[in-house]
């Protein structure tokens, strides 16, 4: 990393930000226990029954249509536990104010928090607040910690992965970051696109059935091409992607066609990519489809013997390479 100072593009969940916690964070706090190339880390490696997981959102508005930042903390959380085979359990939550945000705002924002706790299961049994002087905040920043215990199923892993596996995913990419940057009035665009947010625990626990599963991740930040360049890197393989099996609502693609974004760069926060073997990916995903929510989850891609490739087959019958993320496309998203 050749950077000097922080940028926006350092928080945005490609090259910039894997450097920056490879060459600053890893290096200085490297231990037995930390893996930066999991969602949740096991607390007791003898066993590896509890997992344990820890996030921040600073999500621009703090209100958007489908969500908001309070349910958004519970469901980034927690997610990030589903996909590591967990079962969440508890939750911890640092809040930080900004002097001047309204306290019926803030408890709208809480109560928000606290439903969508209830529907996943889980509890919050500690916490922390702090409060900002004016100008010195988004007017809520939410931290928290998630733990979780491990669900029976098959050892989730980048070793496990190998040359013709499938991946899916469990619906259409980019309503998140789309909704969001509509909510936020920009550009003079206004849509009635809502995000994705919500939990993804039933589309975890119905593919930790299949003992063919090698992998799981939620595409927040980076999106779906971030996923693909992490396998990508981690394995050493390649990804090819059916351009015309990329789940992409038309309002996504009409904006990003508009102002020029990818639609698979961008955040989803209720979303899952699977792994899984040739043999088992059709029962997935009619596994996947059967549940709410799931009606467009799709196949999308193969892993292949190429190395550490991430290439589209076009429309037309072409390909191209799908470039790793480097500019932040839309800041403040989560």
């Amino acid at each position: 990393m050749q950077d000097t100072h922080i940028s926006l593009a350092h928080g945005n969940g490609g090259r910039y930000m894997r450097e920056l916690i490879d060459e600053v964070f890893a290096t200085h706090l490297a231990n037995p226990g930390l893996d930066t190339s999991v969602d949740a880390a096991a607390l007791n490696p003898g066993s590896d029954d509890l997992l344990f997981t820890t996030d921040g959102f600073t999500v621009q508005p703090l209100e958007f249509p489908g969500g908001d930042i309070g349910s958004l903390a519970v469901h980034g959380t927690t997610n990030d536990l589903a996909v590591a085979g967990g079962l969440p359990k508890y939750l911890g939550l640092n809040a930080f104010i900004e002097e001047g945000l309204e306290i019926a705002l803030l408890a709208r924002l809480i109560a928000s928090l606290a439903e969508a706790a209830r529907q996943v299961g889980v509890s919050v049994v500690a916490g922390d607040t702090k409060v900002l002087r004016r100008g010195e905040g988004g007017g809520l920043y939410l931290a928290t910690t998630g733990i979780g215990l491990r669900l029976p199923g098959p050892k989730l892993a980048f070793d496990r992965i190998a040359p013709g596996d499938r991946l899916l995913v469990s619906g259409p990419v980019g309503d998140h970051g789309i909704a969001v940057m509509l909510a936020r009035e920009q550009f003079g665009l206004r849509g009635d696109l809502r995000s994705d947010a919500a939990s993804v625990l039933p589309f975890t626990r119905a593919a930790l059935a299949f003992s063919g599963l090698r992998f799981m991740r939620d595409p927040t930040r980076g999106g779906l091409a971030s996923v693909c360049h992490e396998i990508a890197q981690a394995t050493g393989l390649g990804i090819r992607l059916a351009e015309t099996g990329l789940p992409v609502r038309d309002p996504v693609r009409s904006v990003c066609d508009m102002l020029g974004y990818d639609p698979l760069f961008l955040a989803c926060e209720g979303r899952v990519v699977a792994v899984i073997a040739a043999s088992e990916a059709d029962a997935l995903l009619a596994a996947w489809r059967r549940l709410p929510g799931g009606a467009e989850a799709a196949v999308i891609g193969e892993i292949m013997a190429i190395e550490g490739r991430v290439v589209i087959e076009t429309d037309l019958g072409g390909e191209r390479l799908l470039p790793e993320l480097e500019d932040d496309p839309l800041p403040r998203i989560c």
